[in-house]
């Protein structure tokens, strides 16, 4: 695959790269599991995505987050199967065929069932490629040859023997029941596939009489149209208002019918008028309400949310259309009292994305408190399943004791046909709410059981309903691996270790995977459920195709590649489960944070380039492992080290996010701006080639560890720098994914010498930016000086001063003891005393010598002789030891010995910074035109000022704030945080001039 020279291209082309690796990885069947491997199994189901879908961030996010874990546990030496797959998604199907058949002027029913699945199946054959080849170019490493289809021969078996089972348990049962209806679908669904969404509705409150004509009762309704189906009016036995009514009967509007007034404790006397208008047919706390009355249930609504016969004048119209018909009625017959605005909770199909009509039906049903119990108890004895976050387990917990029975049949014909057939010879060739039926495996076998209950001319029928897609869903992590047949997958794999998802199908899939396993395998399916958050848009707000908000990821992976969105998606988690912001620009289809992690693959690349290119052909086996002697190897061998211990248990722990920011951090810093820069100097021709040699162990080393470490993150830019470094066999190459992962030795760990060369790296930056701010040119080399009370800091900056002078391009170095230059600087106020002191000595000696004189004053000529040498040596000493400061310093060195008073005073025009408790000088004298700079500052500072000081005026203008678009708005708010920040930035670079 690839040249066995190293050497990389100068530039890193991700999309070529991408392309390459992952066609040879499917294609060599790199990541095929094999059950007979052994080794500790690790195995993930993929969440199966929607056979109509398209990639969406969510799909990039939780395939890179899934991915990675797969990666690193093969790496790790694990048996590992990720297994792909999708879901035929009935009701999504359903809808998007009878849409096409909607254009083309026919019906389902004229096309008929048969012609129906074939046109579904050709669908699928030529759609369901967009959603898999678009998980193949996020590079997952799934196993290709197990790809599994929720319709495919083996799942539907495993569908048909769960429901029969269930069936002969008496777990599934056939009953009358008020369902969710989605009148868009034609098909009842499920509790966990209603959104509640808020509305702005209204209240209508309406007057029922009394059938002896003695007064009325006021109801109110948020569906006027339903009063058409009342049964009653039920008011609290305990309000004294009303239960001298009960008992009593109304008469219904429009259709004159007469209802009772029943007492029920359901009854909030508090709430409205304290009565209640009750509709047994539509509404599930009326249905209750209705069975203990023994109430008649009237049905007022068709299936396609029309109203029908029972509805009298109004049979025929759409349901919101007679709404507004049954208001003007009552308008109109003197009933309406008022209506009044208010806002509540509406129950909209998630499918259908209509609002649900709870409609009295005959369906499917599941028991499921024998299910939900058992799982219950996996979940509080031996706390199996474990979620990550732990909060999650009392959200899956609540909804487990909350279940109640599951409706399992769907009005549709694309999915997993009801495996029971009615005797319709019974009931006049039709399929009633009576006619017998039997539960079978397959037709054969229910011609055999009819036969024996029918007689031999009984005429069978198949359901023609369809289970919910998430009964097969719910099979998935072990019908996938061939169950119900015991094969070696299910014995090797089952259960599975993880499952991935989000939190907002805990209670569509995860609750459903854990009854059915518990029940059929008396296993929990996996060992942890890693709840992940949601991938927010730019503002912090969830993506939906409603608002319009999403972000393209595929659109991400052509601009940017596909190791670069993986990397940014994880590496934005700060924590297990929570939510993701990616930062966007719509008008540019760009972002800055992809755009980062595509730069640091780059920093990768070069740094790759620049280790091999100085490897002397040689792979890091061929030079072998280090043997650190230099400070700045055992440091990069120790933070090498430090770090697969961190990344190891980020991931282990899930901190996915927290695990990539900590390679980012050594790779960028510690390797490449740091190790690197410090060897280069090691690597020339003329070094000390033991030295060299060593450098040359370390480059290779470090950098061959640090691909192993970031592969499970960024897949294909590892694998093709680890194909160059090692230089595989073309023919015959090894592969990155199956290498082991690096393994930590603690022996090489020197947490103590982390912490020194830190204090360097921290010298050696405060240095960078001192030259940075002082606009000190790059090729300029200066005079630094360090000062610390530390004997330990003072000993540690002067072990690695060579790296100091090296990389923050100093000449002159010194390194001197604070206290001292505090003392020296402290004496400076004292100089005029010394001056005086000095002086008082002079003239002490001056005395003497005049004692001495006067007694020698006798003697002729002599005396006069001493006078006149005496008084001129001392003018001599005092004009040469004490008029000027350079001369009575140089006296006063004579008599005191000590350090230069020049090195230990903070020299004039000089620049200062701190890191901890060194001070770090660098004299500017002759370096830089200090004025220069500060003038440059200084207009600077005037620009950004003058900015802030227009947005503030403008944002400080209710006209403009008001009237403009938001996002014009915030930007100005932005603008004028960052003109505040730059304000802020040169006030302290000009304080920081000397």
């Amino acid at each position: 695959m690839t040249a066995t020279i190293a050497n990389l291209p100068s530039l890193y082309d991700p999309f070529s790269t991408e392309a390459k690796w992952q066609k040879f990885w499917e294609d060599n069947q790199v990541y095929k599991a094999d059950p007979n491997k052994g080794g500790e199994p690790y195995c993930i189901v993929i969440p199966p995505p929607n056979v109509t879908g398209s990639l969406h961030m969510g799909h990039a996010f939780e395939s890179a987050l899934i991915d990675t874990l797969v990666r690193y546990h093969r790496m790790q030496g694990r048996n590992t199967l990720w297994l792909p797959g999708t879901d035929h998604a009935s009701i999504a199907v359903h809808s998007m065929l009878e849409k096409q058949l909607k254009k083309e002027g026919k019906t389902r029913y004229e096309l008929g069932r048969e012609k129906f699945l074939e046109r579904a199946w050709q669908w699928k054959a030529e759609s369901e490629g967009t959603i898999l080849n678009q998980l193949r170019r996020l590079g997952v490493s799934v196993d290709w040859s197990r790809e599994r289809f929720t319709l495919d021969e083996g799942l539907s078996k495993a569908v048909v023997e769960a429901f029969t089972r269930l069936y002969e348990e008496g777990l599934i049962y056939r009953g009358e029941y008020l369902v969710n209806w989605c009148p868009a679908s034609q098909s009842a669904v499920s509790d966990v596939e209603v959104e509640n969404q808020e509305v702005n509705g209204n209240l209508w409150h309406f007057r029922y009489p009394l059938t002896d004509g003695s007064g009325f009762v006021e109801v109110a309704t948020t569906r006027p149209e339903t009063m058409l189906g009342d049964t009653a009016v039920a008011v609290n036995p305990n309000d004294d208002r009303y239960k001298h009514l009960i008992g009593k009967t109304l008469t219904l509007p429009i259709l004159q019918r007469e209802i009772p007034i029943i007492g029920d404790e359901f009854v909030d006397p508090t709430f409205g008028t304290g009565c209640v208008k009750v509709t047994p047919a539509h509404d599930l706390n009326d249905f209750d309400m209705g069975k203990r009355h023994n109430l008649p249930l009237i049905n007022i609504m068709n299936k396609d949310g029309t109203l029908n016969a029972n509805a009298g004048e109004f049979q025929g119209q759409d349901r919101f259309v007679a709404r507004k018909n049954v208001v003007s009625r009552l308008e109109a017959d003197g009933f309406l009292v008022k209506i009044e605005d208010y806002k509540h909770t509406v129950p909209y199909s998630d499918r259908g994305k209509v609002p649900i009509e709870p409609l009295l039906s005959t369906q499917w049903f599941v028991k499921i408190r024998p299910l939900a119990d058992n799982t219950l108890e996996f979940l509080d004895q031996q706390t199996s399943p474990e979620f990550v976050p732990q909060r999650w387990t009392k959200v899956y917990r609540d909804w487990l004791v909350k279940l109640k029975d599951w409706c399992i049949s769907r009005q549709l014909w694309w999915g997993h046909q009801i495996p029971a057939w009615y005797a319709i010879s019974e009931t006049d060739g039709q399929i009633t709410d009576n006619t017998p039926f039997v539960v079978a495996k397959s037709e054969t076998e229910a011609w055999e059981k009819a036969k024996l209950q029918f007689g031999e001319n009984v005429k069978l029928e198949q359901d023609p309903d369809v289970l919910d897609t998430w009964f097969s869903s719910g099979l998935w992590p072990f019908s996938t691996l061939g169950w119900p047949e015991q094969t070696q997958d299910l014995a090797t794999y089952y259960p599975t270790t993880t499952l991935v998802t989000g939190f907002d199908i805990i209670f569509f899939w995860v609750a459903r995977m854990t009854m059915m396993a518990g029940h059929f395998t008396q296993q929990m399916p996996f060992q942890t459920v890693y709840i992940h958050g949601l991938v927010l848009d730019e503002k912090g707000q969830k993506m939906s195709k409603t608002k319009g908000n999403g972000i393209d990821p595929l659109l991400l992976i052509d601009k940017y590649g596909t190791d670069a969105l993986r990397y940014t998606l994880i590496r934005e988690v700060a924590g297990a489960g929570q939510d993701i912001r990616l930062e966007y620009d719509r008008k540019k289809d760009e972002s800055a944070s992809v755009e980062a992690s595509r730069n640091f693959a780059n920093k990768l690349w070069n740094a790759a380039r620049f280790v091999m290119m100085n490897l002397d052909g040689q792979t890091p086996q061929q030079l072998g492992n280090p043997v650190a002697t230099e400070l700045s190897d055992r440091w990069i061998i120790s933070r090498y080290h430090q770090v697969i211990k961190q990344t190891t248990n980020y991931i282990d722990n899930y901190g996915l996010g927290e695990a990539a920011k900590g390679l980012y951090e050594f790779i960028w810093g510690d390797f490449c701006d740091q190790y690197i820069e410090l060897a280069k100097s090691r690597l020339q021709a003329d070094a000390d080639p033991v030295s060299r040699r060593v450098a040359q162990q370390t480059l290779g080393y470090i950098l061959e560890g640090i691909l192993k470490l970031l592969h499970p993150l960024m897949p294909h830019i590892t694998e093709e720098i680890w194909q160059t470094l090692t230089q595989q066999s073309v023919d015959s190459p090894q592969t990155l994914p199956l290498q082991i992962y690096p393994q930590v030795d603690a022996n090489l760990i020197d947490s103590a010498l982390e912490e020194q060369f830190e204090l360097l790296i921290a010298t050696i930056r405060t240095i960078r930016n001192l030259r940075a701010e002082a606009d000190i040119k790059p090729g300029v080399k200066v005079t630094a000086n360090l000062q610390t009370q530390s004997q330990k800091e003072r000993e540690v900056l002067t072990a690695g001063q060579s790296y100091i002078k090296d990389l923050a391009k100093v000449e002159t170095l010194t390194i001197t003891d604070k206290q001292e230059n505090q003392t020296v600087a402290a004496k400076k106020p004292q100089r005029g005393l010394k001056t005086i002191g000095l002086i008082i000595v002079a003239i002490i000696f001056g005395r003497l010598g005049l004692a001495a004189g006067n007694a020698i004053d006798d003697i002729p000529i002599i005396g006069t002789f001493f006078e006149i040498v005496g008084f001129g040596y001392t003018a001599w000493f005092v004009s040469q030891n004490l008029l000027t400061a350079q001369a009575r310093q140089k006296l006063w060195r004579q008599f005191f010995p000590q350090k230069k008073l020049e090195e230990s005073q903070e020299p004039e025009n000089a620049i200062a910074g701190v890191i901890g408790t060194i001070q770090v000088l660098i004299p500017l004298s002759g370096v830089v035109d200090i004025e220069a700079v500060r003038a440059k500052l200084e207009k600077s500072l005037s620009k950004a000022e003058a900015e802030v000081q227009s947005l503030s005026t403008r944002l400080n203008n209710p006209s403009f704030v008001d009237r403009a678009r938001a996002d014009v708005v915030q930007g100005a708010r932005d603008a004028l945080a960052e003109a505040q920040k730059q304000a802020e930035i040169l006030r302290e670079r000009l304080k920081g001039l000397p």
